[in-house]
C-alpha cells in the first residue's frame, strides 16, 4: 500500500482491472467526485500537464496495456513535448438499471510538437465525465462533481510506422504514427442502484 492506494503490480497473477464504462463512471468516478469513500482505492490522482503518456508506467494503475488515473478537469492539455487533442466525437454512457445518462466518454489523441501542427501518435485517451447535473450536498453547500475526470490511456503498437523522440537525457521514447480509435465493447455486469445517484 502507498498513500492508501493499492499498487497493481502487487495483485496476484490472473487478477485484472477490466470494468465497463458504466462501472468506471458509477463505481469509481462518482464516489471520487462526490468525496465518498471508494474501496478498494486503487486508482491514483495524476496531473495531466506533468506526465506524457509514455511516463505513466509506475504512476498510473496499469491493467493489461491500459493506464487508469484520476485528473482534474482541464481545458488546455498542453505538455512540454506535445498535447492531447480532443477528437470530434464522444459517446454517452447510460445506467443499465435506470436507463438514464450518467456520463460521457470523450476520446483524445496525443500529438507530438506544438499545436496545431503536431504529429499524431498511437496514444489514445478516453476521458470519462459525469453528466453536468451531478451534485452532492455536503453540510450546507453543494459539491460540484464535474471537477474530476477518470482517464484511460493506451498505445496501439500495430503496423503503424514508429519514430523515436530523444529525451533530454538521450534516451529514446518510442511513439507511433497512427492513432488507435477503437472503442470498447461493454459487457453486461451487475447493475448499480440508481438511488445512489443524485440528479
Amino acid at each position: 500500500m502507498e498513500d492508501g492506494c493499492l499498487i497493481v503490480n502487487q495483485l496476484p497473477p490472473g487478477f485484472r482491472f477490466c470494468p465497463t464504462d458504466e462501472e468506471l463512471v458509477l463505481h469509481f468516478l462518482y464516489p471520487k467526485s462526490s468525496l465518498l469513500p471508494c474501496y478498494p482505492n486503487i486508482i491514483p490522482e495524476l496531473d495531466l500537464h506533468l506526465l506524457h503518456p509514455w511516463e505513466l508506467d509506475g504512476k498510473a494503475l496499469l491493467s493489461g496495456k491500459r493506464y487508469f488515473f484520476f485528473s482534474q478537469t482541464m481545458e488546455n492539455l498542453v505538455l512540454e513535448k506535445g498535447y492531447w487533442k480532443k477528437l470530434d466525437f464522444e459517446q454517452p454512457i447510460f445506467s443499465s438499471g435506470s436507463g438514464k445518462k450518467v456520463g460521457v466518454k470523450k476520446p483524445h489523441g496525443f500529438f507530438m510538437g506544438e499545436a496545431p501542427f503536431g504529429i499524431k501518435t498511437n496514444w489514445l485517451m478516453q476521458e470519462y465525465h459525469l453528466t453536468s447535473h451531478y451534485y452532492k450536498t455536503q453540510g450546507n453547500k453543494k459539491v460540484d462533481c464535474s471537477k474530476w475526470v477518470l482517464c484511460k490511456v493506451e498505445e496501439n503498437k500495430g503496423n503503424a510506422q514508429s519514430f523515436s523522440y530523444s529525451d533530454e537525457d538521450g534516451s529514446d521514447l518510442s511513439c507511433l504514427d497512427e492513432m488507435f480509435l477503437s472503442l470498447d465493447d461493454d459487457d453486461d455486469l451487475d447493475d448499480i442502484s440508481s438511488s445512489q445517484l443524485i440528479f
